[in-house]
């Protein structure tokens, strides 16, 4: 079942119902994994992001606070060096009785801009992690607010991608980027204030240079941007690649196409490696750039002060108060030294942010409307009237299809592979829309009902099953969750599969894998009939749902089903004909269109197109 088709609402046991009908993704055109959308400024990035820094503004006020303090700390420090180097006069000439008391002063000063340091860090990564967490809480909930076309209009390891690795980018640079800002805002107005008190035009000079390391940093900056995009676009098509091919390593192996899934791992990984090796290239020129302008200004810092000294031109100083200064000026400059030396992580985030929000901003399910209504204990009438629906809008699928199943009737799909049968399946319980006509249920448009009351009134069986890792009690209990073991035990038997889970080790509470785990294809259809068994819907839809099991078995699951669809309407998709016999009316489909309708006897006396196909399988049996 795919989980974010409202979760838990529809008693299904499939990864996707998509069938092999959908065969264009969204249709419209968009490269498959390009969710698209505008591409986000910069600006929009940081106040989206500062939106979600907002609720934590308590850690945020700590934090700057405790960094101010910090750094005002650390900036008293050099003054209090300085003046011990004033005190230390020649050999012999110590004024120890002004030392000692200034040495003790500077050791709390050295000890409190520590611990304010240490808990303006625990605030930042209080803050950070809080952040993340709630971007993944929005991401997630937001795939559960998508429609199924979406999901399968994009490989699910670039959706997993943007929901925990992109999101952890975000966080490791907004924690980068908070450290740096907070320390280096204060740093730099706390340094070019001291700097001032000491000397007005050292301070000047300072100041009018420092602006070409913070020029460089930012032409460096715009030229790796694009390549920090590319490098997490291909992370995500990375990502894809791998779930598809983790996920069906049987049929690889199977086909021996081991080596050609390499080469094509090979490839997106060299793709990634080039992009990656060129964004860190450009971003690794910013920091020794900066710190090279930087040890100029420090330089030029250090030969004015000499000449101030030796001097006092344009301002006497001390030898002392000359160590201050260049103190000032290698803390002025060091902020924007860590930035540029953490450039590479914030550029990641950026980029990481720009494919979350453009998850987020993809367009949602329409959602109920306010006065829809909730269905309850449905009596199972179903109506379509010149139902039209397409995956492509140029491309038509279902064409005028008209169906009247009373209460209780059995229905059966049958015709070639892509011919629409599935699709009316998804049409039914709405993870698409029609394109024309409508769809009623106990004399109900569709539309107007809830969808999760809706998919609450069917029970669906697929020919792919679907376990999560958990117990098998749980997996069974997945659609009635509050079921009692009394309740689960009596839908395994019915099913057939009480005997299998009896000889298990620890019988309805051993753990199975994900996705079934050692169990054989057949064990895991019985456990996903059992659970349809269990919610007891009101309307059935049986996908090739014995297709898994040996014919003995089948045997006893048809005598099941036919004790569940008694007094329900069914909507059974076949290929066995042999299992469909005994249907009210058997629907014969071709290209989106229903050719023939009627009765097992009536189709055969009739000798069309599923006359054909029954003595067909007839004469191969």
């Amino acid at each position: 079942m795919n989980p974010y088709a409202s979760a838990g609402s529809v008693s299904t046991v499939t990864a996707s119902v998509s069938g092999n009908d959908n065969l264009n993704g969204d249709g419209k055109g968009t490269p498959r994994g390009d969710i698209g959308g505008r591409r986000l400024s910069t600006a929009e990035v940081t106040r989206r992001l500062l939106t979600y820094v907002r609720p934590h503004a308590g850690s945020f006020s700590i934090s700057f606070i405790s960094a101010a303090i910090s750094v005002v700390l650390q900036l008293y420090t050099p003054i209090l060096i300085g003046q011990g180097i004033d005190l230390i006069i020649s050999t012999g000439q110590v004024d120890f009785a002004a030392l000692f008391p200034l040495v003790r002063t500077l050791a709390f000063v050295v000890a409190g801009a520590a611990a304010f340091q240490w808990l303006q860090g625990y605030c930042v990564n209080r803050l950070c992690y809080e952040t993340v967490r709630d971007m993944r809480i929005e991401a997630s909930e937001k795939l559960g607010r998508m429609p199924l076309s979406f999901i399968d209009a994009h490989p699910h390891g670039d959706l997993i991608s943007r929901v925990v690795n992109d999101v952890d980018q975000v966080g490791d640079g907004l924690l980068q980027g908070f450290t740096q800002l907070f320390t280096g805002v204060v740093t730099i107005v706390g340094t070019l204030v001291f700097m001032l008190t000491i000397s007005v035009p050292m301070a000047i000079v300072v100041v009018l240079v420092t602006p070409l390391s913070v020029l460089a940093a930012s032409l460096i900056a715009k030229f790796s941007n694009r390549s920090f995009v590319d490098q997490q676009r291909i992370q995500g098509q990375l990502g894809g690649y791998i779930e598809e091919y983790v996920g069906n390593q049987k049929l690889v192996e199977a086909f021996a196409h081991g080596s050609d899934a390499q080469e094509g791992f090979d490839a997106i990984n060299g793709q990634l490696y080039t992009a990656g090796e060129r964004a860190q290239f450009l971003s690794s020129l910013s920091n020794p750039g900066t710190r090279f302008i930087n040890n100029i200004i420090y330089a030029v810092v250090a030969i004015i002060g000499c000449i101030c000294v030796i001097t006092g031109v344009p301002a006497a100083l001390t030898v002392g108060e000359v160590q201050t200064f260049l103190s000032y000026a290698n803390q002025y400059t060091k902020p924007f030294n860590e930035i540029t030396s953490v450039i590479t992580q914030i550029q990641t985030a950026y980029a990481s942010a720009r494919r979350l929000f453009a998850l987020l901003d993809a367009t949602e399910e329409e959602p109920d409307a306010a006065d829809a209504l909730e269905l309850s204990d449905a009596r199972g009438e179903v109506e379509l009237s010149h139902v039209d629906f397409s995956y492509v809008k140029d491309r038509k699928l279902l064409q005028d299809i008209c169906i009247d199943a009373r209460a209780g009737m059995r229905f059966a799909l049958v015709g070639p592979t892509g011919c629409g049968k599935t699709t009316l399946i998804n049409l039914l319980l709405r993870f698409y829309d029609v394109d024309a006509g409508t769809i009623m249920i106990d004399g109900h448009d569709t539309t107007d009902i809830t969808r999760a009351s809706l998919r609450r009134s069917f029970g669906m069986v697929l020919q792919d099953t679907w376990l999560f890792e958990g117990t098998v009690h749980d997996n069974i209990a997945y659609g009635k969750p509050d079921a009692t073991r009394e309740e689960v035990i009596d839908a395994a038997r019915r099913a057939r599969a009480d005997k299998f889970i009896a000889a298990l080790p620890q019988g309805y509470d051993t753990v199975i894998g994900e996705d079934g785990g050692s169990f054989s294809a057949g064990q895991k259809q019985l456990l996903c009939i059992a659970r349809v068994m269990l919610t007891d819907p009101a309307i059935l839809l049986l996908d090739e749902a014995t297709s898994s099991i040996d014919t003995r078995t089948e045997l006893q699951i048809q005598a099941a089903f036919d004790e569940l669809m008694a007094g329900r309407t069914s909507f059974v998709v076949a290929h066995r004909l042999s299992t469909i016999r005994n249907s009210d009316c058997i629907l014969y489909m071709r290209d989106g269109v229903i050719e023939e309708r009627g009765t097992h006897d009536e189709l055969l006396a009739r000798g069309g197109a599923y006359a054909e196909l029954y003595n067909s399988q007839f004469a191969e049996a």
